[in-house]
């Protein structure tokens, strides 16, 4: 049975799409590192039910997340949209139930980041990247942002910041990512993935 290439997991909730074009780009970038592929993951909704209420698979976007799929990443990539300065719940939920992986040590030492959706320009977007930080390290992993060395990161007048890509969705019509929010989601790809394969080595 031939070996399995090491992956990039980009794990997101998106509600309004915006979130998981983000996961896309950086799918994108992940994909200039020769030798290691993209994993996109999503989580469901959280249900205030005690019983299930979504089926096992969703019926469009990205396969939810399993925890084999976090524990033999290489590198990972976690988005969700800004909610109060803060991931939104479900993704939180998930991350809540990883317990074991951190018992194993499982994520230590792997590259991880952070990427967020707003819909205000200053509504929040270095909080939240910031916040979802908070549980990587816990896991111990080493934190992968945006160098200014990236042109796009001066020019933006919309997402991007060096503590990982962001996007600017606007509070009415949601607004597409522009040509600076797609260049920083793919730079931060490649750079994940080349520093996971460094990593990994």
């Amino acid at each position: 049975m031939p070996e399995q290439r090491p992956y990039v997991l980009i794990l997101y909730y998106s509600r309004n799409g915006q979130t998981a074009e983000m996961a896309s780009q950086i799918g994108r970038g992940v994909a200039k590192a020769p030798g290691i592929e993209a994993r996109l993951r999503s989580v469901p909704v959280v249900s205030p039910d005690t019983e299930a209420s979504l089926p096992a698979v969703p019926d469009t976007g990205a396969p939810y997340v399993s925890k084999a799929d976090l524990a033999g990443c290489a590198g990972l990539a976690i988005g969700s949209p800004t909610r109060f300065g803060n991931m939104a719940a479900p993704l939180k939920y998930f991350l809540d139930t990883t317990g074991d992986l951190w018992l194993g040590g499982a994520l230590a030492g792997k590259p991880a980041g952070a990427f967020t959706s707003t819909g205000s320009l200053h509504g929040g977007q270095e909080a939240t990247l910031l916040s979802m930080m908070v549980p990587l390290l816990h896991h111990g992993m080493v934190l992968c942002g945006l160098p200014y060395t990236d042109q796009n990161l001066s020019e933006t007048t919309s997402g991007g910041t060096p503590y990982g890509p962001s996007h600017w969705a606007g509070t009415g019509e949601q607004l597409p990512l522009s040509t600076h929010e797609k260049a920083l989601c793919q730079h931060f790809g490649e750079r994940l993935a080349r520093l996971a394969l460094k990593l990994a080595d």
